[in-house]
């Protein structure tokens, strides 16, 4: 217990980038995409904050039923590289970095890596925007 409340009293600390994080609007809102390294079925729907927050839900389609993930945590642009830092991941606390190369970017959608070379694509959203049901994907 007394280690929970560590984490809880450091986790501000944690999460904050050692340097003037940078939250461009061309990245803020809804993004939806599809397909995952090895698996084409998967996609998620994120939400960027202008204020650094973030959020993302996974769904992962298997014969026609859904199975979702939801994850929350701190977005921020530096250097042509947007790092997503995970706090969150089903309502549990977990702490996960992950630095996507921005390799092509037009307002309507983007292109970007990560650090293993898998290329995603994702196209912006309205807030409305709702993920479609898994039997016309799977």
């Amino acid at each position: 217990m007394r280690a929970l409340a560590v984490v809880a009293l450091l986790s501000p600390l944690l999460c904050a980038p050692a340097f003037a994080a940078e939250h461009p609007a061309f990245l803020t809102g809804h993004w939806f995409g599809q397909g995952e390294p090895h698996d084409k079925s998967e996609m998620w729907l994120a939400h960027a904050g202008p204020n650094g927050d973030f959020s993302v839900q996974f769904r992962a389609c298997r014969k026609g039923k859904a199975s979702d993930l939801f994850q929350k945590g701190k977005w921020w642009f530096q250097d042509g590289i947007e790092t997503i830092q995970i706090t969150q991941s089903d309502g549990q606390i977990m702490f996960h970095e992950t630095p996507y190369k921005i390799l092509s970017h037009d307002g309507k959608s983007q292109t970007y890596s990560m650090p293993s070379g898998f290329v995603f694509r994702s196209k912006r959203v309205d807030a409305k925007f709702v993920m479609p049901p898994c039997d016309l994907v799977s």
